[in-house]
């Protein structure tokens, strides 16, 4: 697989999820722990990088007004209530292990679950000439797998690396590793895709 023709997702690396404080951590911090999610996900950014990949980083941003003239309920409810990923909030910040280099992609207008919709990934992918992509993050049955199945009915070879994403649970994590993954080909873990590069 050719570095210059893989894009590595990194979706929701925010303090929100990430950090004690942040108002999602106590929902994923057994997940964190036992999947080693951010000491895993450094080491993809830092191999990816290495290698020569398209870093494409994309947080979440509350949308309230969206939300709300959409009829938001659900998740996008919760979030709206609650405040979470706010713009220009310490929560929707990338946290420092993630932060993004002057030449990567921060995706601006993800206010939904998949990576492709409301931004302009489809568009970036397209112009890099990218033929693999690469998805992790959170929720690893939520957004990470919307954006991976968005980006497989795209064209694109897809894999989800699940040792770099965490759920809010070891059952939802295994449920997409188990179902999910088959369905687009496999999965591979930090180190397999690292080794797989040329």
């Amino acid at each position: 697989m050719k570095a210059k023709e893989t894009a590595v997702i990194f979706i929701e690396f925010q303090n929100d999820f990430c950090k004690p404080q942040g108002k999602l951590y106590s929902q994923v911090k057994e997940e964190l722990a036992r999947n080693q999610t951010i000491e895993n996900a450094v080491k993809l950014l830092r191999g990816s990088r290495e290698k020569g990949c398209k870093i494409i980083h994309c947080p979440f941003t509350l949308d309230k007004n969206w939300a709300e003239a959409k009829g938001a309920v659900g998740l996008l409810e919760g979030l709206c209530d609650n405040n979470i990923f706010a713009p220009n909030s310490w929560g929707h910040q990338i946290i420092d292990e993630m932060a993004p280099l002057d030449n990567e992609i921060v995706l601006v207008g993800k206010r939904a679950l998949s990576g492709f919709t409301h931004t302009n990934l489809s568009e970036l992918l397209e112009f890099g000439h990218i033929k693999n992509v690469m998805v992790t993050g959170f929720l690893t049955n939520i957004c990470v797998q919307a954006t991976a199945w968005s980006a497989y009915e795209q064209g694109y070879f897809v894999r989800i690396i699940p040792n770099a994403c965490a759920a809010t649970s070891k059952e939802l994590q295994t449920y997409v590793e188990t179902q999910v993954c088959p369905i687009l080909g496999g999965k591979w873990n930090v180190d397999e895709f690292l080794s797989a590069l040329e």
